[in-house]
């Protein structure tokens, strides 16, 4: 598949600074705290893209920079205790995807560099605006809500004549599940809520419930308490022979019907880039919170086979991979 342009706008930034103002002169070790969901695939790769990006921008682990990396999914209180324990640390900033992390860490004074994935920083009052943050958190924002709202459109192209859409989710993703579930009814399909309410979540009693609801199809909303059990809600998806939208393309890959969103590798690189400049000096209400502008849709013919649903042709053209 051809790897399409992630930002639009960027000029130089991911350019490599002058040497004259390379880390390594400065002789000083750099501490970063991150929260990844390494235990997603989706997200090893994008992690690995953040250490090679901060690398190709001068900041390399063993040299002058530790890289201080806590899952996402945790409870608040461990957030929390995370949190206190990289403050203490006296790190030099802190990248995080997840609005609970992001809470725990607001209250630091740290520079904090965010992927907004299941959240709006600007409704939540964490950034001004794209243009000005303003504060000491910027980052790169995904628009989920908007994204959530796509994905069901994309559901009901693919599955015209079914009408019960169940839909998965989390505390985390509440928000996406608000803007599907807003557009899902405006297209007057019935909405069977599915929500995970302690983790770790007992998907086996989840889909036992769609069924029982009657779903006919499904939209697996994004949160870091989820993506650790990836291959599992796939492999439950074939047993319950229902058709499924996931956010991340490496769901489709692993077996999972379709995927839509932005390329999460992408985003981290640009993560790279922005610790590097916050190291640099630069103040990250000086940066511009970035969104994604290309968003990738991945199905998988093998699956449909397996549940046994045809994929209208128009859904076959609109894909920007397809895997048979």
């Amino acid at each position: 598949m051809r790897r399409r342009e992630f930002l639009g706008g960027l000029g130089g930034a991911t350019a490599l600074w002058p040497l004259g103002v390379s880390a390594q002169e400065t002789g000083r070790v750099y501490r970063i705290g991150v929260f990844a969901s390494v235990g997603n695939p989706a997200m090893r790769s994008a992690y690995r893209a953040f250490r090679d990006e901060l690398r190709a921008q001068g900041f390399i682990e063993g040299q002058n920079l530790v890289l201080d990396q806590r899952p996402t999914d945790q409870a608040p209180a461990a957030l929390a205790a995370n949190v206190a324990e990289m403050a203490r640390a006296k790190v030099d900033a802190i990248v995080t995807s997840t609005q609970p992390a992001l809470q725990a860490a607001a209250g630091t004074g740290a520079p904090i560099i965010i992927s907004a994935n299941n959240y709006d920083p600007i409704a939540h009052g964490y950034v001004k605006s794209l243009a000005q943050p303003g504060g000491n958190i910027t980052g790169v924002v995904l628009r989920q809500t908007e994204l959530a709202e796509k994905q069901v459109e994309l559901l009901t192209q693919a599955f015209p004549e079914r009408k019960r859409l169940a839909m998965q989710w989390d505390s985390i993703s509440a928000d996406q599940f608000n803007a599907a579930e807003r557009r899902a009814k405006a297209l007057g399909l019935d909405v069977i809520s599915i929500k995970l309410e302690t983790p770790p979540y007992n998907f086996g009693a989840a889909f036992q419930r769609m069924r029982e609801g009657g779903a006919q199809f499904l939209l697996n909303l994004s949160s870091p308490f989820m993506g650790r059990y990836a291959q599992d809600i796939i492999d439950l998806t074939i047993q319950y022979r229902l058709p499924t939208m996931f956010i991340f393309q490496s769901y489709a890959e692993s077996g999972g019907l379709m995927s839509y969103g932005a390329d999460p590798v992408a985003i981290y690189r640009q993560l790279g880039v922005y610790v590097a400049k916050v190291l640099r000096g630069v103040k990250p209400a000086d940066l511009p919170v970035e969104q994604p502008n290309k968003f990738e849709m991945v199905v998988n013919l093998k699956t449909a086979k397996a549940i046994g649903v045809e994929l209208p042709t128009s859904i076959l053209l609109r894909a920007d991979a397809v895997i048979e």
